[in-house]
């Protein structure tokens, strides 16, 4: 079901990431980075009935340790390409972050990465071993953002 899902929603992504393009200088805005997370936010939190606080939560840093979460986290890790079937795409990764990302993200979330990449090797579980990238980015990324 999710492949259906990518279908629709990563169009609409990019569709979001691409407006106003005059105003984007190497990547998106803040603005636009929000808005295509905010749809990801609309499939992954009604899939995993994870609350609207607790979600907001993650954006702040705060991660439960429960199924619903890691597995809202890994809903919404490979709706970013970032996470599939339990692995770290760390090169596309990088490049999603040269193009999509606001500048002044770059550089850290770049070394996040680098530093975090291999913290979901050797975990069975998709949603544990993107719970387990979560956490090491979140502890790693100065400007952590998550939808």
């Amino acid at each position: 079901m999710l492949p259906r899902m990518n279908l629709f929603v990563l169009p609409a992504v990019l569709i979001v990431l691409t407006l106003n393009t005059d105003r984007v200088y190497g990547g998106a805005t803040e603005e636009q980075m929000i808005a295509a997370g905010k749809l990801m936010r609309d499939v992954c939190l009604p899939k995993f009935k994870v609350p609207t606080d607790v979600a907001d939560g993650i954006k702040d840093g705060i991660v439960p340790e429960t199924k619903e979460v890691k597995c809202y986290i890994n809903c919404i890790l490979e709706m970013m390409q970032t996470m599939k079937k339990g692995k770290f795409l760390y090169e596309s990764s990088l490049k999603q972050v040269d193009l999509l990302m606001p500048d002044d993200y770059k550089d850290q979330y770049k070394s996040g990465f680098a530093a975090c990449k291999d913290s979901p090797n050797g975990i069975k579980n998709n949603c544990d071993a993107s719970y387990a990238l979560l956490i090491c980015m979140r502890d790693k990324i100065t400007k952590f953002v998550f939808p």
